[in-house]
C-alpha cells in the first residue's frame, strides 16, 4: 500500500507471506506437553467415534491445538481459523517433526472441527478423562520441579467463582450475590503451589457448597493417587456442613475452615474480647503491626453430630476500640497444630484466591456454547439435521480446557521464577514471553526462530526447561 500515513510518507505496508507469529510461546507449551505425556494420555482415552476415512486431524493434534490455544490465552476457538497459518502454532500442534507442519497440509484445525471435538468429549467419560488429565499435569509439575519426589503432604483449597456469560447459555442464571448472569463452578487448587487441580461447572444460582461433598472426595482420591502422600482440605465459611466434615473425618483427612458467626459463637467470644479490650486500654496502641490473639474452644452447631475444635481469632484494628473476631474450625488436634499455626495455615488461602483471579483475568474462560444444531458440513447443507449438542456439558469441557491453559502458563511462570529469582504474574508472562512476535526462517531441514527483543526471556525460559530432567515422550 502506497504511503498510507500522512505524518510519514516513507512508511509502506507490505502483504508478503512471511513466516511471522505473535504466539511464539506455543513452542514451549508443546515441549511441556511432550514432557508431561498428558496429550498421549488424553488421546488414548478421550472418546473418538469419527469415520477413519474422513479424519484430517488426529485426536492428539486436536487435543494439542485446544490446550495450546488456551495456554496462549486464546479464549475463543474461532481464533484457530484466523491463526491457521501461524507458523509457531503449526509447528507446536503438528504430529510430524521437521518442516512438514509448515507445508500445505499443516494448517490448524478450523473452529467447527474444534467445536465438534469439544462436543464429542462432553460425554461423561470424556469429562472424567479431562479431569484426571488436568490433575496429572499438576502432579507432573510438582514432581518435575521437586526432584521427582512426591510431596508428603498437600493442602487443597476448595472455592467457587462466578464466570459471567452474555447470553442465554443453558444452566446459566442470574446470581443475586454477584449481581450478574453467571455459571458458578467449584474449583480445587493447591493454593500454596499455584496449581489448579479440578473444575466442575455448576448452574448459576446454586449455593457455594452445592455438590461439594462428591467433588471434594473425588479430588482427594485423585490427589493422593497422583500428587502426594496425604492431602488436607482448606475452605471458607460456605462449606462446613455435617456430611462433608463427617466424610473427611471418616477417611482421616484433616480440614480447616472458617465458621460463620452466630449468637452462640458471639457469646463464646465475649471473655476473650473483654480481655483483649482491657489489654488494649492498659497498654495503648502498638507501634508495629496490629496484634492478634487466638483462643481454643469447642463448639457444636445444631446440625452437627458432635462437638468440634474451634479457634477464636481476635485481630486488633487500628484507631478502633472493638477488635475484629472470627472463628476457625478444624479436625486437627491442638497437640498436632497450635492455634497460631492453624491461623497461619488458613491465611495462606489468599494465595489460592490470587491464582483464581489470574485464571479469570488472564486465561478468561469463555463458556459460550449453545444448543444450536449443525446445519452445514464443509460448506454444504445437511439434509438430515443432527441433534443439538448438550451445551452445558460442552461448557464443562471448555472450563476444563481453560484449567489446562492455566497450568501450561503456570509451569512456564514457575520455571522463570526459579531461573530469575523474581516473581512473575501470568499477565507479565503472556505479554513479555508467550505472545511476543517472532520470525521463522527455513534453511534445508533447519528452522530458526528469531525473537528480537524478547531473546533474553527466551534464553531464561530455555534454561528453566533444561532443569526439568526426567521422562519425556
Amino acid at each position: 500500500m502506497d504511503a498510507p500515513f500522512s505524518f510519514n510518507r516513507s512508511v509502506r505496508i507490505s502483504s508478503r507471506r512471511d513466516r511471522i507469529t505473535g504466539d511464539s510461546g506455543a513452542l514451549t507449551g508443546r515441549e511441556l506437553l511432550r514432557r508431561s505425556r498428558v496429550v498421549r494420555f488424553l488421546a488414548k482415552r478421550l472418546p473418538d467415534k469419527r469415520d477413519g476415512h474422513r479424519i484430517r486431524h488426529s485426536q492428539g493434534r486436536l487435543a494439542r491445538t485446544l490446550l495450546l490455544l488456551a495456554g496462549q490465552g486464546r479464549r475463543e476457538h474461532s481464533d484457530a481459523t484466523e491463526l491457521r497459518d501461524d507458523p509457531a502454532l503449526r509447528l507446536a500442534t503438528g504430529d510430524r517433526a521437521g518442516t512438514a507442519p509448515l507445508g500445505k497440509a499443516g494448517h490448524l484445525p478450523s473452529q467447527p472441527t474444534l467445536s465438534r471435538r469439544v462436543a464429542a468429549w462432553s460425554a461423561k467419560e470424556g469429562v472424567e478423562v479431562l479431569r484426571e488429565g488436568l490433575q496429572r499435569l499438576a502432579g507432573w509439575r510438582l514432581k518435575a520441579m521437586g526432584g521427582w519426589r512426591r510431596p508428603e503432604t498437600l493442602v487443597i483449597d476448595i472455592d467457587s467463582l462466578p464466570v459471567e456469560v452474555h447470553g442465554e447459555q443453558p444452566g446459566s442464571a442470574w446470581n443475586g450475590y454477584y449481581h450478574r448472569r453467571v455459571y458458578h463452578p467449584i474449583v480445587a487448587s493447591a493454593g500454596e503451589t499455584g496449581d489448579i487441580l479440578d473444575l466442575r461447572l455448576r448452574e448459576g444460582q446454586v449455593h457455594t457448597a452445592d455438590g461439594g461433598l462428591e467433588f471434594v472426595l473425588e479430588v482427594l482420591e485423585r490427589a493422593e493417587r497422583h500428587l502426594c502422600g496425604k492431602a488436607a482440605v482448606r475452605f471458607d465459611a460456605g462449606y462446613p456442613g455435617e456430611p462433608l466434615m463427617a466424610a473427611l473425618e471418616e477417611r482421616g483427612t484433616h480440614y480447616v475452615a472458617r465458621v460463620r458467626n452466630n449468637a452462640v459463637l458471639k457469646h463464646l467470644a465475649l471473655p476473650a474480647m473483654d480481655a483483649v479490650v482491657w489489654d488494649a486500654l492498659s497498654n495503648g496502641e502498638p507501634a508495629g503491626e496490629p496484634r492478634t490473639w487466638v483462643c481454643e474452644s469447642s463448639y457444636r452447631a445444631g446440625s452437627w453430630s458432635r462437638s468440634r475444635r474451634v479457634v477464636q481469632v481476635v485481630v486488633e484494628r487500628p484507631v478502633e476500640l472493638i477488635p475484629r473476631c472470627f472463628w476457625l474450625l478444624t479436625s486437627m488436634p491442638s497437640e498436632e497444630m497450635s492455634g497460631e499455626d492453624l491461623l497461619a495455615l488458613y491465611r495462606k488461602r489468599g494465595k489460592a484466591e490470587g491464582h483464581l483471579g489470574e485464571l479469570m483475568s488472564v486465561v478468561a474462560p469463555a463458556l459460550s456454547s449453545t444448543s444450536r444444531r449443525k446445519s452445514h458440513y464443509r460448506g454444504k447443507e445437511i439434509r438430515k439435521r443432527e441433534k443439538g449438542v448438550d451445551a452445558f456439558a460442552c461448557n464443562q469441557v471448555r472450563l476444563l480446557l481453560a484449567g489446562f491453559g492455566y497450568q501450561i502458563m503456570h509451569v512456564q511462570r514457575a520455571l522463570l521464577e526459579r531461573v530469575t529469582g523474581t516473581g512473575w504474574s501470568l499477565r507479565r508472562l503472556a505479554e513479555r514471553v508467550l505472545r511476543t512476535p517472532a520470525r521463522f526462517t527455513v534453511s534445508g531441514r533447519r528452522i530458526t526462530m528469531s525473537t528480537g527483543g524478547a531473546s533474553a526471556h527466551w534464553r531464561m525460559l530455555a534454561r528453566g526447561l533444561a532443569t526439568l530432567h526426567g521422562p519425556s515422550g
